[in-house]
């Protein structure tokens, strides 16, 4: 009796799998879903505090003078509440714009030094007493500080050719300490002892005690620049694809570039200006919003300027109850939310090719 042959079976070809593509949320929920948490979170952080004012009667308190908690809803929380929302929307869309203009993940108004740079020109209107321009005076002068950090920072990646994260961050923080050193030997030769307190808190971030001035302050440098910001959505685009192919496409690269990184810090100079500098925002908010929706400007800018707004307003209701009496200060809550946050988009992305970009 001859033995049984076994033959094998072939080996089973598994089919190579393409990873599928992230799901993102279609255009009208990335645009209508930011929108709405804006509006909740924004009534939301009107009727809570200290004292709780019920919704019904927060909407009641803008057609009615004479409504119950009228005056706190009209002249405390809400100029209060606008300002967090209009700074926080500048912080992330220009940190949305700076990281498509320098094709660089880490980039955003607090990491670049822009927002230091704007500290150094309002603090030297605050110490100095100056005021050619009356109520102006403020917001330009930190725009002018803004504005001579982000030419510096162009000049550098055009001298150097590199705007690798690593470099992109050294000269962030040399600029970054730079503007601190100008900023500390300007408090320290302060005239009055209340004019460096001020300083000091102002420089952490606050939105303690803002006003509809301050409202007035920032509303117009803010609405026009943003919207300067996203009617380029279409060359920030171009931009991502490197200078050679946007140039190929007919984009005059060094003209957009400029008017992008003026635009960006005439927006940043106008926030640090009501806010002192508030960390993080412009740099966490892109980087979640465009892991929801993908990295079309068309869609991304105007989703950032949405859920910065919501995103700082929280922060703000968060310094002021959290840990109620004692009232922290809004960039303090800023950071301490957004550094773990970021910490995990860097995780969570760290096996993709090309990082966080």
């Amino acid at each position: 009796m001859s033995p049984t042959t076994v033959t094998a079976d072939p080996p089973r070809t598994t089919p190579t799998e393409t990873p599928a593509p992230p799901r993102r949320l279609t255009p009208a929920l990335a645009l209508g879903a930011p929108a709405l948490i804006l509006l909740v979170v924004a009534i939301a952080a009107i009727s809570l505090g200290p004292v709780t004012v019920p919704w019904g009667q927060v909407l009641q308190a803008f057609t009615d003078s004479d409504a119950p908690y009228a005056a706190l809803v009209r002249d405390v929380r809400t100029p209060r509440v606008l300002v967090a929302a209009l700074v926080g929307a500048a912080l992330a869309v220009t940190g949305a714009v700076l990281q498509a203009v320098f094709r660089n993940p880490l980039a955003d108004p607090g990491i670049t030094g822009v927002a230091s740079g704007a500290a150094v020109g309002a603090v030297t209107v605050l110490v100095t007493g100056v005021s050619i321009l009356g109520a102006a005076t403020l917001p330009v002068g930190a725009f002018a500080g803004a504005a001579v950090t982000t030419l510096v920072l162009l000049a550098v990646a055009r001298l150097r050719q590199d705007t690798s994260p690593v470099t992109f961050v050294l000269v962030g923080i040399t600029l970054g300490s730079f503007c601190s050193a100008l900023t500390a030997a300007l408090t320290a030769n302060a005239p009055e002892d209340s004019v460096v307190r001020s300083v000091m808190f102002w420089i952490n971030g606050d939105l303690t005690a803002r006003t509809w001035s301050d409202v007035a302050l920032c509303t117009a440098p803010i609405l026009l620049g943003v919207a300067v910001l996203l009617s380029r959505h279409h060359v920030l685009d171009v931009l991502l694809l490197g200078e050679q192919t946007a140039t190929s496409m007919g984009v005059d690269v060094r003209r957009q570039q400029l008017v992008l990184l003026l635009t960006c810090a005439l927006v940043t100079g106008a926030a640090v200006a009501v806010s002192g500098v508030i960390a993080f925002v412009g740099l966490v908010v892109p980087h979640a919003v465009r892991l929801l929706i993908g990295p079309r400007h068309v869609l991304l800018l105007p989703a950032s300027v949405c859920t910065g707004a919501a995103f700082l307003i929280l922060a703000d209701l968060g310094a002021r109850l959290l840990f109620d009496p004692v009232v922290l200060q809004t960039g303090t809550v800023a950071a301490l939310v957004g550094s773990p946050l970021f910490g995990y988009l860097v995780l969570r992305r760290s096996g993709a090719q090309g990082g966080l970009a």
